[in-house]
């Protein structure tokens, strides 16, 4: 399966819709460089397709964009949340390994304020890093 980076986006405070940088460095074992998110764990890197955001902008809500959803990478082309866990992808420089496909919301989540219904428990993929590397809009995801 193949797709693209759409978006990378960060954030300093968890539990808060991410801002796009031009660019973004994957740090093995840890996760993004600069995000709230990032540590020893297995949540270390979000993921959401644009296909799941347009499911979104079906609802009440419009105009939403890249890291509202808190997702550090956004895609386009590949529908992660049907890999299974252990699939390993390269993302630019960089290669992930899916941990975990969606998440429980916590109440209260800033996100969920904001946008009303979430896709990530449905539709958000986690990742360890395996291999660090940069990472910016128009690299190509490839399951490795």
């Amino acid at each position: 399966m193949k797709g693209t980076v759409v978006a990378v986006n960060i954030s300093e405070k968890k539990g808060t819709p991410k801002k796009t940088v031009e660019e973004g460095v994957l740090i093995e074992n840890f996760g993004l460089q600069g995000d709230a998110h990032a540590g020893k764990w297995r949540r270390q890197v979000s993921l959401l397709g644009v296909e799941s955001i347009e499911k979104a902008k079906l609802g009440p809500t419009n105009g939403l964009c890249h890291g509202v959803f808190a997702e550090n990478i956004t895609t386009e082309g590949i529908e992660l949340y049907t890999l299974p866990v252990g699939t390993k992808l390269r993302v630019g420089e960089s290669l992930l390994e899916i941990s975990q496909i969606g998440k429980e919301c916590h109440e209260g989540c800033a996100v969920s304020k904001l946008v009303g219904q979430c896709v990530m428990p449905r539709e958000g993929v986690f990742a360890v890093v395996l291999q660090g590397g940069k990472v910016r809009a128009g690299d190509a995801i490839e399951t490795a």
